[in-house]
């Protein structure tokens, strides 16, 4: 794995963090629906992984009163599988746990082993499904749940 840093999403990060939803996602957000969570939702709390001076990842979560809920989290299809997402998943967990939270839930795909994979070795547990949750293809929901 190079060096790679993980920290607060900053503005000028926007660009890259856009085109990372639009190549990991088959409805990726809204631009407008980045701007309203960077700069004025109070909950959202966004992080990016850098290599070399280049974003290859993000994660967003909301963190209301003592529970955080993982809005999105992927990394550039480029640089998956050399541990980016895994470091930055630890990163938003060790966040969320300074910032006093005690519980953080997620949905992922069901047809997404490789993630639920991942999320499962941080002790997140299945807690329930949505039904046709995702608008491109309803596809279900899986909800993990961890306390922290």
């Amino acid at each position: 794995m190079s060096s790679v840093e993980f920290r607060k999403m900053e503005p000028e990060d926007l660009h890259a963090v856009k085109e990372i939803d639009k190549r990991s996602f088959s409805v990726p957000w809204p631009d407008d629906i980045y701007d309203q969570e960077l700069f004025k939702n109070t909950y959202a709390h966004y992080f990016v992984a850098v290599v070399d001076k280049k974003v290859v990842g993000f994660c967003g979560v909301w963190m209301v009163i003592d529970e955080a809920q993982i809005t999105n989290i992927a990394i550039d299809p480029d640089y998956r599988g050399k541990g980016y997402g895994k470091g930055l998943f630890q990163y938003v967990i060790n966040y969320a746990v300074a910032s006093g939270i005690i519980q953080l839930s997620l949905e992922v795909r069901v047809s997404n082993l490789a993630a639920q994979k991942m999320y499962k070795k941080f002790g997140l547990q299945p807690g329930g499904i949505r039904k046709n949750y995702y608008t491109d293809n309803q596809e279900d929901a899986l909800v993990l749940w961890v306390s922290l």
